[in-house]
């Protein structure tokens, strides 16, 4: 069996500047592909919209180069639940029906002074939220449900703090617009410009037996690294997720990663952790599944091959799995691979079939449908291709055997 595979989606509106321009994008969760609105809030959906948009879509498919706007409920605020990803393109905004208190005014402190930029969401005066007025860059106002007299009290009380960038929200008409630019408002997000767009992507689905267990070796005491790296690799799913989010740009890492390896390095033990977390409460309505044997076969082939034609191991090992992923995805390699932003060796191998990776990929190929003519041709001798795709199978059984048997009573 393989596992899960199916559409995601995620929800984004645009904000807009006074020139009209977009500023960003609010990332709203999405059950569906014709959802409307969100039919989770809480913990979940911010986990489900935060794997989604940066391990899954893609944080630059979704907001290019611009910022992206995310809820935040009070477990991400006070640390209970990990923000795993840079500041420099995330806007955290601090939900309306969190409760205010010295703990989460301490911890948005905190994220401030760590860079991040914080939005208070469907501000009303009065209701508590008035100490973190100091902190915050961004205010959001809800337009259709302030009154009028109320909404021009609560941009004056605003303008007293020369820090915040004041967001009209929930704006429905042309007049509400007007009314709104009038007042002095800086951003402007609303059905009268821009309505939610739904954007949807396949994914595969993690083992949780895989999650649970690389949560469990980074919280020990000792991390071996060479385990991590083993059980990230033997499923396909969790090594796409993590090279995604070791090559997003929100990460702020200087270069791009060709394998399980380098993502690993690169992240770091806190950043694995976090994003093993993450993942966790995003799919907690996943019911797991085997892991793709198909899948790992071909990689693994791709990484014996590699070192019987002296190129380099990790990255062959990437090429083969990223393809046969695609494949199982029903999208072309190409596509993945740009979503990815891998390293440009790995890129040009998957995406035009150059250079020794690609190569390499092609005899692969070759071997999967029996082409001999293309064997025979091949720099390898046939006899030493079998040899890889027989070790390649064993490997496969190695490390999926002890995941699929039954438990003894």
């Amino acid at each position: 069996m393989f596992p899960a595979s199916g559409a995601v989606h995620v929800g984004r509106q645009p904000i807009f500047d006074r020139r009209g321009d977009v500023h960003g994008y609010e990332l709203l969760f999405r059950g569906d592909a014709g959802a409307v609105e969100a039919d989770e809030r809480g913990a979940y959906a911010t986990s489900r919209v935060l794997i989604t948009a940066f391990t899954e879509i893609g944080i630059e498919s979704l907001c290019g180069r611009g910022l992206c706007f995310v809820n935040l409920t009070r477990e991400f605020l006070v640390g209970d639940l990990p923000l795993p990803f840079d500041h420099e393109q995330v806007v955290l905004e601090v939900l309306e029906t969190v409760t205010i208190d010295d703990t989460v005014v301490a911890a948005v402190a905190r994220l401030v002074e760590q860079g991040y930029r914080i939005a208070l969401d469907d501000y009303v005066f009065g209701l508590g939220h008035e100490p973190l007025l100091e902190l915050a860059t961004y205010v959001k106002i809800d337009v259709l449900e302030t009154p009028p007299d109320e909404l021009v009290a609560t941009v004056e009380r605003c303008r007293k703090y020369p820090n915040l960038i004041l967001v009209a929200e929930r704006l429905e008409t042309r007049e509400q617009l007007e009314h709104t630019r009038a007042l002095g408002f800086d951003l402007f997000q609303g059905y009268v410009l821009g309505r939610p767009q739904v954007v949807s992507g396949t994914a595969l689905s993690p083992s949780r037996l895989a999650r649970v267990e690389l949560l469990g070796l980074l919280v020990g005491p000792g991390i071996p690294l060479n385990r991590v790296v083993g059980l990230v690799t033997s499923d396909p799913a969790l090594s796409l997720r993590l090279m995604a989010a070791a090559n997003a740009d929100a990460l702020g890492l200087p270069v791009k990663v060709s394998s399980v390896h380098e993502a690993v390095l690169l992240l770091g033990v806190d950043r694995l952790r976090d994003w093993a977390t993450l993942m966790l409460v995003s799919d907690l309505d996943d019911p797991g599944a085997a892991q793709l044997s198909g899948a790992i076969t071909r990689a693994r082939m791709c990484q014996n091959i590699a070192e019987r034609m002296e190129v380099p191991g990790e990255p062959a090992f990437t090429v083969g799995l990223i393809s046969a992923v695609a494949d199982l995805l029903g999208q072309r390699a190409a596509e993945l691979a740009t979503r990815l932003s891998l390293s440009h060796e790995v890129t040009d191998a998957l995406v035009d079939g150059v250079g020794p990776l690609g190569e390499l990929l092609s005899l692969v190929a070759a071997y999967e449908a029996s082409d001999l003519p293309m064997l025979l041709a091949a720099p390898l001798p046939v006899e030493e291709t079998a040899l890889a795709y027989l070790d390649a199978v064993a490997y496969t059984g190695h490390i999926i055997a002890p995941r699929t048997r039954p438990t003894s009573p």
